[in-house]
């Protein structure tokens, strides 16, 4: 039954007073949200279970009001089942931060119990959000979803795209050996019409259907380069910097944005670098000093770096010169780009600061 109290214990008194900081963990799922309080010492107070749905929201809020000191309350998928939740309860007035699901696999890892269940997992977020004062804010309401939700269904359409594309190279292998020579790559709209020529006198089930997948390639084709206009229109509507640098184009720009959100909430140039993947990771021991390859972070947001940096190696002169000194320092071309990468991530990082100081004053 959902909106029932599951479990609740006494609060726990020092000295006769009752502990004035509490911390709220909620662990969101389509349907369900399960909640926890628990003391700064992560120590359980109370357990609920509520819908995830208006209704379930207001028994939420008075379930959290029977407990006036919560300090914080994160939440995990803050992004997308837990979303309308967390914004209803930063519009109530609540503090609420933004759990990310790596870290309570991690610490689900480090408990003792025995398993996973939905009660364990938010017990685990509210200790989390007790434990850490430098979690991030939730995102707020803005310009970045449209870009993200457009900038998702451009990607799925390349995905379509590719997948159709390959398609039609696997039927053409067998129906005409040789016909790379006059289309090796169906980008371009000559090759579309070229390959179309060769099937054009097709009378088999297998070249009518590359007839139809040809034509679904030039469907895609449009749609796409009129999301990448639109795509332009709002990143230009925020009115970001980010796009004067070389190779941040209005995808890479969006891409950015959106992985970005509020770029107050990165303190340091040092911080952001480790949140984008572009920082290395210490792994000294003994008499070894290295460090190694940062494969966490933001994907999407070291994908746009990278982007930026393949760019500006072939058109950029600084650029260019710097990667060309790393090489020269006996580095391999992988190392020399990720130093590249990371010299990006403070200029990325600086736009972003720029823009939000321009904004605000």
């Amino acid at each position: 039954m959902l909106g029932r109290r599951l479990r609740t214990t006494r609060s726990h008194h020092v000295d006769g007073v009752r502990e004035a900081r509490v911390f709220a963990g909620i662990d969101s799922h389509k349907d369900v949200l399960v909640a926890a309080i628990v003391d700064q010492v992560g120590r359980v107070s109370e357990v609920g279970s509520f819908e995830n749905h208006p209704d379930g929201f207001a028994q939420l809020f008075a379930w959290l009001g029977n407990s006036p000191a919560v300090v914080r309350v994160g939440v995990e998928c803050s992004g997308s089942y837990g979303r309308q939740a967390a914004l209803r309860l930063q519009e109530a007035g609540w503090r609420v931060v933004e759990v990310p699901s790596r870290s309570t696999a991690r610490d689900r890892g480090r408990d003792r119990k025995v398993g996973k269940n939905d009660v364990q997992d938010a017990v685990i977020i509210a200790r989390i959000v007790a434990r850490d004062d430098d979690l991030p804010p939730i995102r707020a309401v803005g310009p970045s979803e449209d870009l993200a939700a457009l900038l998702a269904h451009r990607d799925h359409l390349i995905g379509e795209r590719t997948r159709v594309a390959n398609r039609v190279h696997a039927t053409l292998s067998e129906l005409h050996p040789g016909y790379t020579r006059s289309c090796p790559k169906l980008i371009t709209t000559k090759a579309l019409r070229a390959a179309a020529g060769i099937v054009a006198d097709d009378v088999t089930v297998r070249g009518e259907l590359v007839r139809v997948q040809l034509g679904r390639l030039e469907d895609l084709d449009r749609e796409i380069r009129a999301r990448k206009r639109q795509l332009a229109q709002l990143v230009a509507d925020t009115g970001t910097t980010v796009t004067e640098l070389c190779g941040a184009g209005p995808v890479v720009a969006a891409r950015i944005l959106v992985a970005v959100g509020d770029p107050g909430r990165f303190a340091t140039r040092h911080k952001f670098a480790r949140m984008n993947g572009t920082a290395p990771i210490p792994a000294s021991s003994g008499r070894t000093d290295r460090q190694r390859l940062h494969r966490g972070g933001n994907r999407q947001l070291n994908r746009a770096i990278h982007t930026i940096a393949l760019t500006q190696i072939r058109h950029h002169p600084d650029a260019r010169a710097y990667y060309d000194r790393k090489r020269q320092e006996s580095k391999t071309r992988r190392e020399a780009l990720r130093c590249l990468k990371r010299r990006i991530s403070d200029a990325v990082y600086r736009q972003l600061q720029h823009d939000r100081v321009r904004l605000t004053t």
